[in-house]
């Protein structure tokens, strides 16, 4: 029966570290805004990006006219980022995303 608890207890402590590493594989982008009446829209903005698969979270507040994007590692070339953005258009507006290195 303690064996049985101790094995319990290493698939538990394994399965916590398998999902600690796989959150620390995210990585951060940041994309430059632009284009005409863009600061205007950050919903469009958001909802675009959100849409892109393998993003989990879009921050639009912490730099001013700038998006960080939290992507999975491997799973979004920051170009898609910059697509999406891009496509976010309106009557008489437009978006425009640059990838900051």
């Amino acid at each position: 029966m303690q064996s049985i608890r101790m094995y319990a207890s290493v698939l538990a402590v394994g399965v916590f570290l398998c999902a600690v590493t796989v959150r620390a594989a995210d990585q951060k982008v940041t994309l430059m805004l632009g284009g005409k009446f863009c600061e205007f829209y950050p919903d469009a903005i958001e909802t675009a990006l959100k849409q892109v698969s393998g993003v989990k979270g879009v921050d639009l507040k912490s730099m001013k006219g700038h998006a960080v994007v939290e992507v999975e590692a491997g799973k979004v070339k920051p170009d898609q980022l910059a697509d999406a953005v891009s496509g976010v258009k309106g009557e008489g507006w437009h978006c425009k995303a640059e990838v900051m290195k």
